[in-house]
């Protein structure tokens, strides 16, 4: 019964833990909302500023596991380049590094966890009281007052344990190598157990404050969460395209090598961080390993760092595009990584897929601009080809796109984001309603050019002004997709809006009094559906133009 308290004790102990670290994490990151992520895409100009990217972001949402889920997400939307994505995880190893001293300087120097209740009450009042919209903000100090009300329980747990308890782990402490060993496979399982480097680094800390594990054995666990920490990128990576796999790799690539290094020369290092950090080692073993934690990141990084583009060409001949990884198959996959969920980083790789989905309606509308300027067979044999494929890719885009964002409804995410999310579904509807009038109307060219139909040079001229209208229609939505619209960028779409809606009403009118002047009907028919579908165009954009003003 004593090892199944001790076991129960433990259990709930992490889970105040690891609790607080979610809760202080999604706190920060929503207090930041979306400008955290864009962050991402905004300083990532060089590898030394994607480095500091990646390690800036980490410090601020306490774990490396996130940031690296982020930067595959966002290399399989497309976001950020393969190369770019190397600084960021390697900066994201050395921003980890700073839950390590914030245990070690407050975890047990300080009796935190008598200000543990206070902070969770302030946290909690924060959130509680609507008017004061501080609700994230108290989140986070929720959080924070959980994760060292779970540290303190932590250590008040563990010094029930003795050798016979941890008997498995204490015997290898003192086997030479073999104790290097095992302590790197310790540190990798406990981490990829607990999906979180953070956790198993303040477990190690505490075990080590209170005399269980001697310092080398101890370091050896430190490295060894360095490679169990990479367990959310992998996950995050099954199912995506090559260069997300790719991003992954790194991931894996780098803290593997960093690893294999440092055990090798751990007792250098060792005696380096003896002398960053003054006094006798098991007296300040927490500081030790938190330099320990830091130095070899660090040293790391900068070895492996100017050897950026290297290292990602290597995982491009490593991992190749599958068979299935072809032009004109689309493919978004939702992938749950089981912790650490972040929603807004999801819904930025949607808005991107988005903005993808609107340069396949403008390429499509540019390919039937073209067969009104020469209706000719060219333009059927040039570009109906092409028009059928974006057509077919359009319906993959808004199938899974719709799917991907119904996921991403599910997510905890703020009011804002809910809202955000709900106008994208409309969007996507309206492109794919796009594609299909883009490509009936390609359709309607192709059987007036092999029917041999034929129409007057001033009717054709008369519609040169009306497809430009909706070319720059489309054009305003092209520039302004995934963004806040305006009072004044309203006005201007409905501008368009109107002016395509007279041109339309004169065209019909005109097509009609040639109809009751004897003309072919099959094509005056076939020339009002032309303006009539052209019309939808301009109707859809506006849709998405109302959509847009309605984003937060």
């Amino acid at each position: 019964m004593s090892i199944l308290s001790i076991i129960l004790q433990l259990v709930g102990a992490l889970g105040f833990l690891l609790y607080g670290m979610k809760l202080m994490s999604d706190g920060i990151q929503k207090s930041a909302g979306k400008s955290l992520h864009r962050i991402l895409g905004l300083m990532t100009g060089n590898r030394f500023f994607a480095m500091l990217t990646g390690m800036f972001i980490t410090m601020l949402i306490q774990s490396s596991g996130a940031t690296t889920v982020m930067v595959v997400s966002f290399v399989n939307a497309g976001l950020l380049s393969l190369t770019q994505s190397v600084g960021i995880i390697f900066g994201a190893n050395i921003g980890t590094t700073i839950t390590a001293w914030i245990v070690a300087f407050f975890g047990f120097n300080f009796k935190i966890s008598t200000l543990a209740i206070p902070l969770f009450g302030i946290g909690f009042f924060l959130t509680s009281i609507k008017r004061l919209k501080k609700q994230n903000i108290g989140e986070a100090i929720m959080g924070f007052g959980l994760l060292f009300l779970g540290l303190d329980l932590l250590s008040k747990s563990i010094p029930t344990l003795d050798a016979s308890n941890i008997g498995f782990l204490t015997a290898w402490t003192d086997k030479g190598v073999l104790s290097i060993v095992i302590g790197i496979i310790a540190g990798m399982a406990i981490t990829v157990l607990l999906h979180s480097s953070s956790a198993s680094t303040a477990i190690i800390l505490t075990m080590s404050h209170n005399g269980l594990l001697p310092w080398e054995f101890a370091a050896s666990m430190v490295l060894g969460s360095n490679i169990g920490s990479t367990i959310d990128a992998v996950i995050a990576a099954w199912g995506t395209k090559v260069n997300a796999r790719r991003a992954a790799l790194i991931h894996v690539l780098f803290n593997v090598t960093g690893t294999l290094w440092a055990a090798f020369l751990l007792h250098p290092l060792l005696l380096l961080v003896d002398v960053l950090v003054p006094g006798p080692v098991q007296e300040h073993i927490t500081y030790h390993i938190a330099m320990l934690h830091t130095v070899f990141n660090v040293i790391n990084t900068l070895v492996f760092l100017p050897f950026s583009h290297q290292i990602a060409a290597l995982t491009e001949r490593i991992i190749k595009p599958k068979d299935d990884e072809v032009a004109g198959v689309y493919k978004l996959d939702f992938v749950e990584t089981g912790s650490k969920e972040n929603a807004a980083a999801y819904v930025i790789r949607a808005e991107k897929e988005i903005e993808n989905m609107t340069e396949v309606v403008t390429r499509m509308f540019d390919r039937i601009s073209t067969g009104f300027k020469q209706r000719t067979m060219e333009f059927v044999e040039t570009q109906m080809e092409a028009l059928t494929q974006d057509e077919d890719y359009a319906d993959q885009m808004q199938e899974q796109l719709t799917n991907y964002l119904v996921h991403c409804s599910q997510l905890p995410m703020s009011d804002k984001l809910k809202n955000n999310v709900s106008v994208m579904l409309r969007i996507v509807d309206d492109l794919e309603n796009m594609t299909d009038d883009c490509y009936t109307i390609a359709l309607l060219l192709q059987r007036s050019i092999e029917k041999e139909m034929i129409f007057a040079e001033e009717d054709m001229e008369r519609l040169h002004p009306y497809i430009e209208l909706a070319h720059r229609f489309l054009e305003f939505i092209r520039e302004n997709i995934n963004k806040h619209l305006n009072e004044d960028q309203l006005a201007v779409a409905q501008v368009l809006e109107d002016q395509i809606d007279l041109l339309r009403k004169n065209l019909k009118k005109v097509a009609r009094k040639r109809l009751e002047g004897g003309a072919n009907v099959k094509a005056e028919l076939l020339y009002i559906d032309l303006v009539r579908n052209i019309e939808k165009i301009g109707d859809r954009a506006f849709n998405i133009s109302e959509a847009l003003a309605m984003t937060q």
